[in-house]
C-alpha cells in the first residue's frame, strides 16, 4: 500500500488541473491513468482521489485554444465526448469511465462509456469479414482496437438497462467470434499486432508484426467480462491459455515482464506492460491462480527495488535501472503495484 501511495503521489506531479491530463504523455495514456487511479482506490487509495477523476471527466473534453497549446496538447485538443480519429483511443476512455462508474455509481460515467461505444460501432464493416478499423481513415485492422471494442461491449453487457445490455452482448458475441477467426492469435497463442489486407486478392492474414504486451493483455480482461456476461466457462479457458502464453514468452528468467522495445519504447509502448498486468489481475479475480499472484508480487518488488528513483518515479524497464521516465511509465508501473496490493 505504501509503495502504491508514493507512486501515485509522484504521478500527480505531472497532472494538469486545467486540462485534466498528464504532462509528458498522450491523451489515451491519460485514460489509462484514470483507470489505474480508480483501481488504486479499489485497492485502498483514499477516495478523495475521486476529485481527480471528476475533474478529468470535465476538463479533458474542453477544446484548448491553439495559443495555449504546448507539447502533447496540440493533438489532444477538441476531443469532445472523448472521441477522436482513433477507435482504440476512444476505447481506453470508455473503459476508464466504466471503471469510474463501478467505483462511484455516477450515471454520467456510464452514459459517456455508452456514447463512446456507439461511435466505435461505426468502425465495423465487412472488410476481412468484420472487425473495426484502427482509425476512421480505414486503412488498418488491428488487434488493440478490436480487443478494446470487445472489452467495452462485454463490460457494457453487464451494466445499464436491459436493452443496453442486450445490444452490447450482441456486439461482444459478434466481435469475439470474428477475433477468434481473424488469424491474429498465432500458433503460440500470442497476439500479433494486426492484419495484412490485400485488396486485389481479397485476403486478410496475420501480419506477424510484434507481439506487444498490451495486445496480449486486453483480451484477458475482455474474456473475463464476457464470461461473466454469458456464463461461458470456455471464455476463461481461452483467457488462461493466452495469459500463460504471455507469461511464458514475454517474461525474463526472473519472471519480469518486458516489451521488445526496451529501454527506448517511445510515447506509446512505455504504457503497454501495465495494461497486461491490469487485465491479468481482472482474470485472476475469477481464476485465483497462485502463479499470477507470484507474478504480480515479483514485478512489483522489482519495480520498487530496481526501477525507482529517489523521487519515487518509475522507469520503463521493470528490472531496472530507472530510465525513460514520464507519466506513461509511471502509470504502467503503478498498474503492477496496484495488482500486487489489491485484495481479490
Amino acid at each position: 500500500m505504501r509503495r502504491m501511495e508514493a507512486g501515485v503521489a509522484a504521478l500527480q506531479r505531472w497532472y494538469v488541473q486545467r486540462t485534466g491530463l498528464y504532462q509528458t504523455t498522450g491523451w489515451w495514456n491519460s485514460a489509462n491513468a484514470i483507470t489505474m487511479l480508480v483501481d488504486a482506490m479499489h485497492a485502498g487509495l483514499p477516495h478523495s482521489n475521486e476529485a481527480i477523476v471528476s475533474n478529468t471527466f470535465t476538463q479533458a473534453q474542453i477544446i484548448v485554444p491553439k495559443s495555449e497549446q504546448t507539447g502533447p496538447l496540440t493533438k489532444m485538443s477538441g476531443n469532445v465526448g472523448f472521441l477522436n480519429e482513433f477507435y482504440d483511443d476512444e476505447g481506453w476512455w470508455a473503459m476508464a469511465w466504466i471503471d469510474a462508474y463501478d467505483l462511484t455509481s455516477k450515471p454520467e460515467y456510464l452514459a459517456m462509456a455508452q456514447s463512446i461505444f456507439r461511435d466505435m460501432q461505426g468502425g465495423w464493416d465487412d472488410t476481412c469479414g468484420g472487425g473495426i478499423w484502427w482509425s476512421k481513415k480505414r486503412h488498418y485492422k488491428n488487434a488493440i482496437a478490436n480487443e478494446l471494442f470487445f472489452d467495452v461491449s462485454a463490460s457494457l453487457a453487464r451494466r445499464g438497462t436491459h436493452t443496453d445490455r442486450a445490444e452490447a452482448l450482441s456486439w461482444a458475441k459478434k466481435e469475439w467470434a470474428w477475433f477468434q477467426g481473424s488469424g491474429m492469435i498465432n500458433a503460440d497463442h500470442l497476439v500479433n499486432d494486426g492484419l495484412e489486407i490485400n485488396k486485389s486478392e481479397g485476403t486478410c492474414r496475420n501480419n506477424k508484426r510484434n507481439v506487444w504486451t498490451y495486445n496480449q493483455g486486453v483480451v484477458l480482461g475482455a474474456l473475463t467480462e464476457y464470461s461473466r456476461a454469458t456464463h461461458d466457462a470456455t471464455a476463461l479457458t481461452e483467457a488462461r491459455t493466452l495469459a500463460d502464453a504471455g507469461l511464458t514468452h514475454l517474461t525474463d528468467n526472473n519472471g519480469i515482464l518486458h516489451d521488445t522495445c526496451e529501454p527506448k519504447c517511445g510515447a506509446d509502448a512505455n504504457q503497454f506492460k501495465g495494461i497486461f498486468v491490469r487485465n491479468l489481475r481482472i482474470l485472476d479475480h475469477d481464476l485465483h491462480e497462485p502463479r499470477y499472484r507470484t507474478f504480480f508480487a515479483t514485478n512489483a518488488a522489482s519495480i520498487w527495488e530496481h526501477a525507482r528513483t529517489d523521487k519515487d518515479e518509475l522507469g520503463v524497464v521493470w528490472s531496472g535501472p530507472p530510465a525513460e521516465i514520464n507519466a506513461g511509465t509511471q502509470v504502467s508501473a503503478l498498474d503492477a503495484l496496484v495488482a500486487a496490493a489489491i485484495d481479490r
